[in-house]
């Protein structure tokens, strides 16, 4: 099940009274497929939402519609019925000639305004799984009926984007703080959890993945130096002896000419003197300078 037919399953079990009831039904009829004096239609390839249509339908109208189930498995719903159109018309206040644009006397109250959000979504909302990434929108018919709906959005904190696509006129969130919100508007808030818990997911895995990118560029950093250490001193000791450092120094290297998987902390803890792992490294320093020099000497020689 995709995470839009699980928020779309949430939604149309939330309980509404008379009026939200009204204002969700209203959304759904209205942002569907066709919303004139001529026809009512849907086409979803989700079941629940079907279903809510047919209950809408019914609360609005008084009748019954059943749906038709296409080849490719959809579900299309079909008013053409006058007297059946009338009544939607007429409980929705549309007079003819009947303008597809919100009527906002149907909203008396904010809750209306969650529930009207609500129906809409049902009817041409989808949005991804937040697990893969954060995109929540609305595909509209017109641009006037998405302006409406952008005015309902103004009674709440979400300020959402539009664009157009393929014809469609898109209104649409792409934080996961406003999917957050508008899930939880809609009253969707299992879903909205998901969503926090997802991103929660996700902040933990890039702090872990930041932790390990920053320590392998550290160990890689170390192995390097560490090669560079192992190379001067084997150089030295095979060409001059040890003999050939000066006195503080000869400890040292023989201490990782004899263990060459030892980080530079843990060779500090093996001298005699107290040094810290910076002035360890600073002595390495010395010695492969003193080797490139003797290199140096003995190419010439």
């Amino acid at each position: 099940m995709s995470f839009a037919t699980e928020v779309k399953a949430e939604l149309v079990s939330v309980e509404n009274d008379q009026n939200c009831a009204l204002a969700q039904s209203y959304a759904l009829l209205l942002f569907g497929r066709a919303f004139s004096g001529r026809e009512l239609s849907l086409l979803t390839e989700n079941e629940t939402v079907a279903k809510a249509y047919v209950e809408a339908i019914r609360r609005l109208s008084g009748a019954d519609v059943t749906p038709e189930v296409t080849g490719a498995g959809n579900y299309k719903i079909t008013v053409e019925d006058k007297r059946m159109l009338n009544a939607v018309m007429t409980a929705t206040g549309h007079d003819a000639p009947i303008r597809r644009r919100v009527n906002f006397a149907v909203l008396p109250d904010e809750a209306c305004f969650a529930a009207f959000i609500r129906g809409a979504f049902l009817a041409c909302g989808t949005v991804t799984d937040p697990e893969k990434e954060y995109h929540f929108e609305f595909s509209v018919s017109s641009k006037g009926l998405r302006d409406d709906l952008i005015k309902i959005f103004d009674e709440f904190e979400p300020v959402p984007k539009t664009t157009e696509r393929a014809g469609a006129n898109l209104l649409y969130f792409k934080h996961s703080g406003d999917i957050e919100d508008v899930l939880t508007i809609m009253g969707a808030t299992e879903c909205s959890m998901r969503v926090m818990g997802a991103k929660a997911i996700k902040s933990v895995k890039n702090t872990v993945n930041r932790k390990v990118n920053f320590e392998n560029a550290n160990l890689k950093r170390t192995v390097e130096a560490a090669g560079r250490q192992r190379d001067a001193i084997a150089y030295i000791q095979k060409k001059h002896g040890f003999d050939a450092l000066p006195e503080e120094l000869r400890e040292l290297a023989r201490l990782r000419f004899e263990n060459e998987e030892l980080t530079n902390s843990q060779i500090a803890k093996m001298l005699p003197e107290s040094i810290t792992p910076s002035g360890v490294n600073h002595r390495f320093a010395r010695i492969i300078r003193i080797a490139e020099q003797l290199k140096e000497k003995d190419e010439k020689q």
